[in-house]
């Protein structure tokens, strides 16, 4: 058999396609934000205008992250506002006219809190949470509410009010939970960062998937008043942000003592964190950091070799990465677990004490069938099983035993924190369930744990690895991270939400092909849309070549300028006509964007050639 392979075209890429307006959120940091306000390069309402026109494009467009519930209405003329004081008497703060996602679990009394349920989907609760309250004092923009795990009770952002959330990196998959639509709304730059809470693992597990960092705080550094309860004991609220300067602001200002919530009375007596200050404070080679091993051991491959890789970072600056085993610790965090004690009458009290008045209870929720099946066995566990109060004082002794065991740890090998993946496992296919959950050893002791992006897989998945510190240290775990992400540019923006044109989101590239060489004719209209990452095609042989062309392939130029093997076929034996759409690995859109994508055809009646002739 003879054979031509015939470089047709190379597909090009126009990088006019994200020609941008003097100023936009794009991935912009609350810092860039804040000076070009002070500038007047923006206006808070251009800002709202701009983060809208990206949820319009992207939320229930494009590729459909399906990440928000609400947009705030009055998001505009709160900003309009937040723009006139500033004229008058300047920013209030860092935060001030600057638009921030809210999970739909926090309360906002002028917009619906529902938990991402059918069943309180016009719930206006009587008071703003807390942390809210914060924020809007801080002169934030509170610009629209995220979807979440229904109540909070999952890892992958499923709900009946809203449906699955998506993820930005690959909307195939999960974008981790409960705060999954926070995450994937932050890394999307829907807003400048976002607020989520975390029982087990909801702050922290979606920052590992969308290449953010978040915070699950020490337990009483921040009010949970005013957050939709799953476990009062285990709760913690914070942020999600693409910066550690983003995190470190936010953290700032919504820390601290709050008369409603007792845990927080320890505030009362400890100096504020101050975590921007404190952000640049560590070195990697002062570093004392105590691996656990089975964590990193149960990960499955692409996440153990990217979390790897992260923690050698610091070994090579110089610190000492102490290989940590802690006995019975499966039994310590199985036994220290509260949720399930908690759940039914701490959701009962909320109802109460926020007006909740057409569902009052757990019980009559469930009874309506007022929630998605992604969280029916758990609600019906909840309300079968009798309380035992013994169990319950059982298991916060247990908590106790826990932190004590890690606290031991931490004093015994003199580290300055545990360190672990986030995650075990990739994010999997939406509709299958989410293993490999690291979240317990913070959020069964109470003590603060950070996730930080490691990296990427080869697939371009975003991988986490979490730090877990001392009591009340919290500022200490931002300082370690920090050090890292100044040496390594781990942030990488989704390539499904670029940014818009025009207030547009980007059209498709269009490429129109013709072969016509010894007999073999062909046309292929190719079809490249960084929205959804598809690259569609259609493919017409003329009846007179079909007997003779045996394939047509896709295939990306090597850097030896050689042919590599086939990514694609397009076309095989016997077929005069077809159509298809592929999803783009990180390669094939890089290989895109560099103008190295090729076709190459196969026959019997073409001449062979020494190698691939390539018209660039």
């Amino acid at each position: 058999m003879q054979l031509l392979i015939g470089l047709v075209a190379v597909l090009a890429f126009s990088m006019n396609l994200f020609a941008q307006a003097p100023f936009t959120v794009f991935e912009k940091s609350i810092n860039e934000i804040q000076e070009a306000l002070e500038k007047g390069d923006v206006t808070s309402v251009e800002l709202v205008d701009q983060y809208l026109a990206r949820v319009a494009a992207y939320d229930k467009k494009g590729p459909h992250l399906n990440s928000i519930v609400r947009v705030n209405e009055n998001a505009r003329a709160q900003a309009a506002v937040l723009d006139e004081e500033r004229k008058n008497s300047g920013a209030r703060s860092m935060l001030h006219g600057i638009p921030i996602l809210i999970k739909d679990n926090y309360n906002t009394s002028d917009i619906p809190t529902t938990g991402a349920s059918v069943a309180l989907a016009n719930f206006f609760p009587n008071q703003n949470s807390t942390q809210v309250g914060k924020l809007l004092d801080a002169g934030a923009i509170l610009i629209a509410k995220t979807n979440l795990h229904e109540f909070a009770y999952g890892i992958t952002s499923v709900s009946s009010l809203v449906g699955q959330t998506k993820n930005p990196y690959d909307y195939r998959r999960v974008p981790g939970g409960s705060s999954g639509g926070t995450g994937a709304a932050v890394a999307a730059s829907f807003g400048a960062a976002g607020m989520g809470s975390d029982t087990c693992g909801s702050i922290r597990i979606p920052s590992a998937y969308n290449n953010l960092y978040g915070l699950r705080p020490s337990k009483g550094l921040s009010s949970i008043f005013g957050i939709m309860p799953l476990s009062h004991t285990q709760d913690t609220g914070g942020p999600l942000a693409r910066s550690l300067g983003d995190l470190a602001i936010l953290l700032d200002l919504t820390v601290g003592y709050d008369p409603e919530d007792q845990a927080t009375q320890v505030m009362e007596s400890r100096p504020h964190p101050e975590f921007v200050k404190n952000l640049d404070t560590v070195r990697a080679s002062d570093l004392r950091l105590g691996k656990i091993v089975s964590y990193f051991d149960n990960a499955d491959r692409p996440t153990q070799a990217v979390t790897s890789e992260a923690l050698n970072w610091y070994a090579e600056q110089g610190a000492e990465i102490v290989d940590v085993s802690i006995p019975n610790l499966s039994d310590l965090l199985s036994s220290s677990r509260v949720i399930e004690h908690e759940f039914e009458s701490d959701l009962n009290e909320y109802f109460e004490i926020f007006g909740s008045e057409k569902i009052d209870s757990l019980e009559k929720l469930f009874e309506l069938g007022l929630f998605h099946e992604a969280i029916r066995e758990r609600l019906y566990r909840t309300l079968e099983e009798e309380p035992s109060n013994e169990n319950y004082m059982a298991a916060l002794e247990a908590r106790v035993i826990l932190r004590e065991a890690l606290s031991l740890i931490f004093e015994s090998q003199d580290l300055d924190a545990l360190v672990y993946p986030t995650m075990g496992k990739i994010p999997v296919f939406t509709g299958e369930q989410q293993a490999g959950s690291n979240c317990s050893m913070a959020a069964n002791s109470g003590l603060p744990a950070l996730s930080m992006p490691a990296g990427f897989t080869e697939a371009g998945i975003p991988v986490g690895i979490e730090f877990l510190g001392k009591q009340f240290q919290d500022s200490q775990l931002l300082a370690i991270a920090q050090d890292f992400a100044n040496s390594n540019n781990v942030r990488q923006p989704p390539s499904v939400t670029p940014p818009l044109v025009n207030g547009q989101s980007p059209s498709p590239e269009v490429v129109e092909l013709i072969f016509n060489q010894s007999g073999i004719r062909l046309a292929a209209d190719f079809s490249i849309n960084r929205v959804t990452n598809l690259i569609s095609y259609e493919i017409f042989v003329d009846p007179e070549s079909v007997e003779d062309l045996f394939a047509v392939t896709l295939n990306i130029m090597s850097s030896e300028d050689e042919p590599s093997a086939t990514m694609l076929n397009l076309v095989g034996p016997m077929t005069d006509q077809t159509s298809g759409d592929w999803f783009m690995s990180p390669e094939l859109l890089t290989a895109f964007k560099e103008q190295q994508l090729y076709i190459r055809v196969f026959s019997d009646s073409l001449p062979v050639e020494g190698k691939a002739i390539l018209l660039r």
